[in-house]
C-alpha cells in the first residue's frame, strides 16, 4: 500500500478553535477517568492483562471510525516506520501494564497523582534521548516536582510500597513513550499512531490470554465493551483538544482528571486522600504546569505535545 510522495509532505494548515479544543480536552479527561473507573472495577475479578486486551481490542472502533471518517485507511495505514510504531507499541504497553497495575493497588487519587510524574520524566529524559537544552529554571521545576513526588510516597514511611513503584515506573515508561512519539510525529499522523499503538497492543496482550483467562459474565462483558470504547474515544478527544487549541490552554485541564480521580474513589471506594497526597500532588502539579509554560516561552513556534499515554 503506498500514498504519493507529495501527499505525504503536503503540509496541513492549523485552524484553531480554542472553545471545541477545551471542551474536546475536558470530554477526553472525563472518558479516561470513566474508563480508569470501570478498569479498577473490573480487575478486582479478571487479570490485569484480560482488561487491558478489552480496552485495546474494542478502542479500535472509534479509533477505526475515526480514520473511516477522516482520510481513510489508505492514507493512515501507510507507514515508513514500521518498527518504530512497534517499539513505541512495547513501550505503551508497558505503561498500560504498570498504569492499570497500580490502579488496582493503590486508591484511585494517588495513582493518578503519581502519574503526574511523568512530564518530570520527560524533561529529564529528553536531554540524553533528544539532545535538547534544559536550562535551570526548567531544571528547578523537575527538581520541585519529585520532592512533591516524595512527599506523596512518603519513603521513610510506609507508603513506598510496590503500588508506588509501580505508578513511578508507569510515569517513566510514560515519559519514554512520549519521546518516541515525538520521534514518530515528525513523519507519521497523529492517526497513523494510535491506530498501531492500538493494533499492536491488541495482537501482543492476546497472546497473553490462555496463560491468564477468566470467562466474563454478562454484565461483565458490557463493562469490557465500555472499557475500551471509553479509552479509544478518550484517546480520539484527546489529540483533537491539541489540534484545536494551543497546548499552553488545553494541557493543563488534564490535571482535572486528578479531581475526578479523587471523586470516584471516595463515591466507589470510600477512599479518603490524605494531607500529604493533597500536598504531594500540587507541588507536581505546580511543577507540570511551570516546565509547560517554560517550554511554551522557548519556542518561538510551538510544536504540538503529543498527549501522555494513551490511557495508556
Amino acid at each position: 500500500m503506498t500514498v504519493p510522495p507529495q501527499t505525504l509532505s503536503k503540509p496541513h494548515k492549523r485552524i484553531d478553535n480554542t472553545p471545541l479544543g477545551i471542551g474536546s480536552m475536558l470530554a477526553s479527561v472525563l472518558f479516561f477517568s470513566l474508563m480508569n473507573v470501570l478498569a479498577k472495577l473490573l480487575m478486582d475479578r479478571f487479570p490485569v492483562t484480560e482488561v487491558m486486551f478489552f480496552r485495546s481490542l474494542f478502542a479500535l472502533i472509534p479509533v477505526c471510525l475515526s480514520i473511516h471518517l477522516g482520510k481513510g485507511f489508505a492514507s493512515t495505514l501507510y507507514t515508513r516506520h514500521p518498527w518504530g510504531h512497534m517499539g513505541r507499541s512495547l513501550i505503551g504497553l508497558t505503561t498500560m501494564v504498570a498504569m492499570f497495575w497500580s490502579f488496582h493497588l493503590l486508591p484511585l487519587g494517588d495513582a493518578i497523582a503519581l502519574n503526574f510524574a511523568a512530564p518530570l520524566f520527560l524533561t529529564a529524559l529528553s536531554v540524553p534521548l533528544l539532545s535538547e537544552k534544559v536550562g535551570i529554571h526548567r531544571w528547578s521545576a523537575v527538581l520541585v516536582g519529585f520532592a512533591g513526588v516524595l512527599i506523596i510516597v512518603r519513603p521513610s514511611g510506609d507508603v513506598l510500597n510496590l503500588g508506588a513503584i509501580i505508578a513511578l515506573a508507569g510515569a517513566l515508561t510514560n515519559a519514554l513513550a512520549m519521546i518516541a512519539i515525538r520521534q514518530l510525529s515528525r513523519t507519521e499522523p497523529p492517526d497513523t499512531i494510535v491506530f498501531y499503538f492500538t493494533l499492536l497492543t491488541t495482537v501482543l496482550l492476546g497472546l497473553t490470554l490462555p496463560f491468564s483467562w477468566v470467562t466474563p459474565e454478562p454484565l461483565d462483558w458490557l463493562l469490557l465493551v465500555a472499557t475500551g470504547l471509553l479509552g479509544g474515544c478518550g484517546q480520539l478527544m484527546l489529540t483533537r483538544a491539541y489540534s484545536l487549541a494551543p497546548a499552553a490552554v488545553v494541557a493543563p485541564l488534564n490535571y482535572t482528571s486528578l479531581l475526578l480521580a479523587v471523586g470516584f474513589g471516595w463515591l466507589m471506594w470510600g477512599e479518603v486522600p490524605t494531607g500529604t497526597m493533597v500536598i504531594g500532588a500540587a507541588v507536581v502539579m505546580a511543577s507540570g504546569l511551570y516546565i509547560l509554560h517554560r517550554e511554551t516561552r522557548r519556542r518561538a513556534t510551538p510544536s504540538q505535545p503529543l498527549p501522555p499515554g494513551d490511557g495508556d
